[in-house]
């Protein structure tokens, strides 16, 4: 089966108002809202665990400052990352080009190490172990990811490879057809002429094995205490064996291409060392202290 995708990025306007002399016309997309979904269901997935002593001497209010870094971090570390990973000459040329968000633009992995600092400023202020704080954030990143992804599916953007087959989606923001108007896209798409153009919904494949898929197996493993490094190594492993894989089918980023052997992305480059990264975590494990759950602590007022 193949579907053209027709999806309205945005999901509803506001009023205009004027301000300074200009007009404003704000619009709320979906990739904005599922951001917000993300953040939400980590919100409520961590204040379960908060309840159940997860993450022992720590209140719902002190998560909650936590989850507040944490956003930061993923804005902040996302789009400084998709500067530097994907758009290094861009920014030299023009580093205003850091503040446009509203052009689109976020790395997963400038995203991590965003929350990865979020975490280490809670967690000097708390005086907590690192790793332990990590081992709780890890299982609630994943519903985001693939909050994420639906979003990117909604937008029409970062799509994948031609199908070459009788299935896939037609997206209408491809290169190959511009210039043709609403009428001819559906005349041609009705009459089969666009069935060559249908490609991979790579983010949708994402969406599954980054969110769903993650957080099945990740929220299963830490349901019971596990050694300290075991559930972030996890994670890490998953992510990059996820995101490497489908990179394949992904089309590689144009402004950078396939970096060697005609088929190795900026993705995979970077999801290399995350994978490798995680497998010395769960060697670590092997031999470290597990964190008991404790009576959760009084809520300060």
């Amino acid at each position: 089966m193949i579907y053209l995708h027709q999806i309205d990025p945005i999901a509803f306007s506001l009023p205009a108002f004027g301000l300074f002399g200009r007009q404003f016309h704000p619009q709320v997309h979906w990739y904005g809202i599922m951001y917000l979904l993300g953040f939400a269901v980590a919100w409520w997935l961590g204040q379960r665990r908060v309840r159940a002593g997860r993450l022992p001497g720590v209140d719902a209010n002190a998560y909650s400052d936590l989850l507040f870094y944490a956003m930061l971090g993923v804005v902040i570390g996302g789009r400084v990352g998709y500067m530097l990973f994907y758009e290094f000459r861009s920014f030299l040329a023009d580093p205003a080009l850091l503040f446009k968000v509203w052009d689109g633009g976020m790395s997963f992995h400038g995203g991590l190490l965003g929350v990865l600092v979020a975490c280490g400023w809670w967690w000097w202020r708390h005086k907590l172990n690192f790793f332990d704080v990590v081992d709780f954030i890890a299982p609630l990143v994943p519903p985001g990811l693939g909050f994420g992804r639906i979003g990117n599916f909604i937008g029409g953007e970062l799509w994948g490879k031609y199908t070459g087959t009788d299935w896939g989606v037609i997206f209408l923001k491809d290169p190959n057809l511009a210039g043709l108007s609403a009428t001819q896209l559906q005349s041609e798409y009705a009459a089969g002429a666009l069935d060559r153009f249908a490609r991979h919904p790579s983010q949708l494949y994402q969406a599954f094995l980054e969110g769903l898929v993650m957080f099945c197996i990740l929220w299963w493993f830490s349901s019971r205490p596990r050694p300290r490094y075991a559930v972030s190594g996890l994670f890490a492993v998953l992510y990059g064996l996820f995101r490497f894989t489908v990179e394949f089918v992904r089309v590689p980023d144009a402004e950078i291409g396939y970096l060697a052997f005609g088929w190795l992305t900026m993705g995979q480059l970077l999801s290399v060392p995350l994978v490798l990264v995680g497998f010395l975590l769960l060697w670590l494990s092997r031999r470290a202290p597990t964190l008991q759950p404790a009576a959760p602590v009084e809520e300060k007022t």
